[in-house]
This record gives structure tokens, sequence and C-alpha cells, in this order.
């Protein structure tokens, strides 16, 4: 008897960076991607990463309400009617999401309006939901917190990888939240100054974020080869 007492007496001590929680932030990032794997929120990996700068906004906007509402979920989960859940989910992002917009609109107008209905279209998120309903409904706020900011990052970095690859090669530049476009490379390398470099202009056209986004996919698979689907 005094060894099961102990026993979850263990259980419940665990440390909130144990090995085990440790995963929840690292397996986002590679085996478990909420884009490249689960296949989750990807259209706004394809629809706004034209530019750096609202790659990084929307990545920002997409980690908070993920955070908040898993810790918000997690903290009610025992006293959420079964058949009612899925609505007060959608209550709690959507509060969330309200909030996100209006800072938007307050403090970075410009990219609020690039934005336009994508930071509304997070409500509906793949990712946010699937994480509220598969892990923060069944888990400590802890846990869930560290679910959040692991699927969070794991988003983000896609999202900026496809964001730079094509503003690199679309505009010859990186733009950064407040600062605007930042041209990095020399206008005497450019064809019209008589250099050798010309911006593709492919690279700023929608399916280019579903190439580039493949590539990604492509070089994930090689290297982690438990992750090709067998037939």
């Amino acid at each position: 008897m005094s060894e099961v007492q102990e026993a979850i007496v263990e259980k419940k001590s665990e440390p909130l960076f144990s090995k085990k929680n440790r995963k929840l932030i690292s397996d986002p990032l590679n085996d478990s991607n909420p884009i490249t794997v689960q296949v989750l929120g990807i259209c706004s990996a394809l629809a706004i990463t034209v530019q750096v700068q609202q790659a990084v906004i929307m990545s920002l906007s997409v980690l908070f309400v993920l955070i908040g509402g898993n810790i918000i979920i997690s903290l009610m989960r025992n006293g959420i009617p079964d058949r009612i859940r899925i609505i007060v989910q959608l209550v709690i992002v959507a509060a969330l999401v309200i909030i996100v917009n209006e800072v938007l609109k307050a403090f970075l107008p410009d990219i609020s309006e690039k934005l336009s209905v994508f930071v509304g279209l997070i409500i509906t998120n793949c990712i946010i939901m699937g994480r509220l309903e598969a892990f923060a409904l069944a888990n400590k706020p802890g846990p869930s917190f560290l679910d959040a900011i692991g699927n969070g990052l794991g988003y983000a970095w896609i999202l900026l990888a496809v964001s730079i690859v094509r503003e690199i090669f679309g505009s010859g530049a990186i733009s950064f939240p407040g600062m605007g476009q930042v041209k990095f490379l020399p206008e005497g390398w450019f064809i019209g100054n008589g250099g050798f470099y010309e911006n593709n202009n492919m690279m700023i056209l929608p399916p280019m974020a579903l190439v580039v986004v493949g590539v990604i996919i492509w070089i994930q698979r090689s290297r982690n080869t438990k992750l090709i689907e067998s037939h």
C-alpha cells in the first residue's frame, strides 16, 4: 500500500521540464510538426508568407492564442460539459483572436491590413482546435502550456523558413515588423545596373509557397525516414 502511495506522489510531483514534458516542445519542431507532418494550418503558411514581417506577426498571434487557449481549457477541463466542449473552445479562441486583432490594429495597422482576414481565421485554425481537443482537455495547465509552446514554435519556424526564401528570392530583401523591407544586396549586383542578379518575381506568387513547403517536407523526410508513409 505504501509503495502505491509513493508511486502516486512521485507521479504528481513530476517536474514541469521532465524528459517526457520536454518532448512536448521538441517533437512538434520535427517529428510531429503541425504543418509538414500533420498537414494542419497550412492555409496561412501558403497565404501570408510573401513577407517575413507578416510571418512573424502571424506566428506570434497563433502562439499567443494557442498558449492562452490551452491554459484556459486545461483549467476548465473538469467543468466543461462534453456536449458543448467545442462551443466553449470556439468562444475562448474567438475572444483571444479579438484581442490579437485589436492590438494589431492599434500598434501595427499596416501589417494588420496586409494580414486581413487571416487573423480572424485563426479561430478555425486546425492546429489550435486540435491541441485544445486532443491535449488541453486531458492534461494539466503545465504540460498544456509546453504543448502550446512546442506546436506554436513548430508552426512558426515553417512560416519563417518559407517567408525568408520567398522574400529573399522574390524581392531581394527581408522585412521586419515596424521597419519595412531592408535590402541586403548591393544595387550594382542587379541586371538593371549592369550586374548579374535579378529578382525572381515568381517567388512572390501564392503557388510558390506550396513549392517551398513541399521542398521542406522532402528534406525533412529525407533526413528522418520514419516519417515516410508505408504503402
